[in-house]
């Protein structure tokens, strides 16, 4: 039986188990923990109700509630606190959505339906029921209110700049009232305006003149009718930074191509540059008129302008393509060379972690859909920072897709591929916004715009908050070899020009920069200075803190748009004393149902420690019953 047993852990069988393991539909509670619940004075009917589902035997028999609280982020449900300044019910559902993506998880959500920042919730495509309870007042009151301001960031001095304001009002009487836009105390533009229960909304556009450089704040206010609740959303403030000059950019082309189209559009989505395109053959300027100069496909017929470049060290962007004459651009001895095949190839991207040339995130590269190049290998012979790397067929490789050279004050980029049309469009439909692309362009162009000398400390901040949000500072610092360096200590003192009082918050290290969040500063003005410790390098700044409530700026919760979400979903509003009625219909629902899954274990025999312990009992036993018996 021992050798027996010894010869079958030799062979080590694997030995099959099947265990069924029941798994329990999600119920996932989401609940409002925004300032705007309190305003509502809901808090406490909030709380009891989150309790009576969580405290009732059937429902956790059926389900395993998960709950969460949101504001500006989704975060695990520990206590309420309703003290978050912005509410993002778009982004909760979304990312509940993807966290139970492959289980039955059916979403009660405890809101007002009032939301203050992403992206509007109402046609959101969710995979899950959605049950949304209201809370707040639906009485409709009457109420004037600055639903939108739209204003470039930037103007210049002496010229006019655009304003769009769009006006709502609720109510079913006629009302006139005053609209006007105020600059430290002087009114800059008045419009008398009039709403009635059919006519309740208004756009007004004006033009405004900027007078002084710098940054200048102004303040939007409609003027309060008799009745009115809610008075805090009659104001909105805005700021323009007036400049004295415009970056000019040149993009010559030696072939139409959508990507002429899309740069001109992400470039001068800055209103601080302006962009001239032309085919190469139509080009009869000179380039000393331009800070930059984007070479599109460049081939012989560039010869002149790559001529100007050199001689007057001009910043040039090199795009390259499936037309482009890499022969010609191999003679030019820019620095960047290709042995390339006669045919084409299509390249993937993937960021690079140690780029350092200037500060950019990660936007999703490695999802953008391939550019088109023709096959070859590149040598750059000069010093250079890759940004992104090449990727082709899912092999990432060292060749680089996207780099920034400098050498002699003359900075220079090269991008090995056409295509950014396809990566502007893939960037909007991850983030529904074209900001994330426009801004990558922005901070290339930036770069390869300036002449100045390249800074070491780098410092990201807006110029008009509100007290609601979040003030997020980013900044960047350099080594005196322009190496990012991670081992330096940033801090930021923040004063208060009113009143003088001094806030210092450090920097946190994440990635490549250096981050920090501040929160609850009070309206006023405000300046900055962000210093390197133990270094005599700093960076100065302001910004404009405004008196700003979002979270109380709504007079009735939105049912109506809650309904629109519970019936695309599938599922059925309900309010606040409703709670049985929501307990009985997510008990009686069959679709939350609980599935049972088969899980196959195997385990080697060998694992089994007691065969080896009963060999060395049977052993020990043969030894004893032979040594009794006196055959040892």
């Amino acid at each position: 039986m021992s050798l027996f047993l010894l010869l079958l852990l030799l062979i080590n069988p694997t030995i099959k188990s099947i265990e069924n393991e029941n798994i329990k539909p999600v119920l996932t509670v989401l609940v409002d923990d925004s300032k705007s619940i309190p305003f509502f004075k809901e808090d406490k009917n909030i709380s009891l109700f989150l309790q009576e589902i969580q405290n009732d035997r059937s429902i956790a028999d059926k389900f395993d509630i998960n709950a969460f609280s949101f504001g500006r982020k989704l975060n695990r449900l520990d206590s309420l606190s309703f003290l978050d300044r912005e509410t993002n019910i778009y982004k909760a559902i979304t990312t509940v959505n993807q966290l139970y993506e492959h289980k039955i998880a059916p979403i009660v959500l405890l809101t007002d339906g009032n939301q203050t920042i992403g992206n509007d919730y109402e046609f959101i495509n969710a995979k899950q029921k959605i049950y949304p309870v209201v809370f707040g007042d639906t009485t409709l009151y009457k109420d004037l209110k600055i639903s939108q301001l739209s204003v470039n960031k930037y103007s210049y001095i002496k010229n006019k700049f655009p304003v769009e304001v769009l006006l709502n009002y609720e109510g079913k009487e006629n009302v006139i009232s005053q609209f006007s836009i105020v600059k430290k105390g002087k009114t800059v533009f008045t419009k008398q305006v009039q709403f009635s229960a059919t006519d309740n909304s208004k756009t007004i556009t004006t033009n405004l003149t900027s007078t002084k450089e710098g940054l200048q704040y102004y303040t939007a206010s409609i003027r309060k009718i008799e009745g009115e609740k809610n008075t805090k959303n009659n104001v909105k403030s805005f700021s323009v930074e007036v400049i004295d000059e415009q970056t000019k950019v040149l993009i010559l082309a030696s072939v139409l191509h959508p990507d002429l189209g899309t740069l001109k559009k992400s470039i001068e989505s800055n209103k601080q540059r302006a962009v001239s395109v032309f085919l190469i053959d139509d080009f009869k300027s000179q380039i000393n008129d331009y800070q930059l100069i984007m070479l599109y496909q460049p081939n012989n017929k560039f010869n002149k302008v790559l001529i100007d470049i050199k001689t007057s060290n001009s910043n040039y962007f090199l795009i390259s393509g499936a037309n482009s004459d890499w022969n010609f651009i191999n003679k030019k001895q820019l620095g960047v060379s290709k042995k390339v095949l006669h045919q084409t190839e299509n390249y993937g991207a993937f960021f690079s972690n140690s780029f350092l040339t200037f500060l950019q995130k990660d936007i999703g590269f490695n999802q953008f859909p391939p550019l088109k190049d023709q096959f070859g290998e590149v040598a750059i012979s000069r010093e250079y920072q890759t940004l992104l790397f090449q990727n082709i067929n899912g092999l990432q490789t060292k060749q680089p897709l996207l780099a920034t050279l400098e050498i002699n004050n003359q900075k220079s980029a090269i991008l090995l591929g056409e295509g950014l049309w396809r990566w502007r469009a893939a960037s909007f439909l991850n983030s529904n916004s074209f900001q994330d692309f426009d801004t990558f362009i922005g901070n290339l162009v930036q770069y390869l715009a300036s002449t100045k000398k390249r800074n070491r400390l780098d410092v990201h901040a807006e110029s008009l908050y509100s007290d609601a949000a979040v003030i997020d500072i980013s900044a960047f610092y350099l080594d005196k070899n322009y190496q990012f360096d991670a081992r330096a200590s940033l801090e930021i003192a923040i004063t208060n020009t009113d009143t003088k009082k001094e806030t210092k918050i450090p920097f946190s290290l994440m990635n490549n920069s250096y981050q920090t969040e501040i929160e609850n500063l009070g309206p006023g003005d405000y300046s900055y200075i962000v210093s390197v410790i133990g270094q005599q390098i700093k960076k100065h700044g302001k910004f404009k803190v405004t008196a700003n409530q979002i979270e109380e700026q709504f007079t009735n919760a939105d049912s109506k748009k809650l309904l629109k979400l519970a019936d695309k979903s599938g599922g059925k509003l309900y309010f606040k004393d409703e709670v049985e009625k929501l307990k009985k219909a997510i008990l009686a629902d069959k679709s939350f149902y609980t599935t049972q899954k088969s899980i196959v274990k195997e385990q080697h025999l060998i694992d089994w420690q007691w065969v080896l312990f009963f060999v060395i009992a049977l052993l020990t036993v043969e030894w004893f019953v032979r040594k009794y018996y006196g055959k040892i």
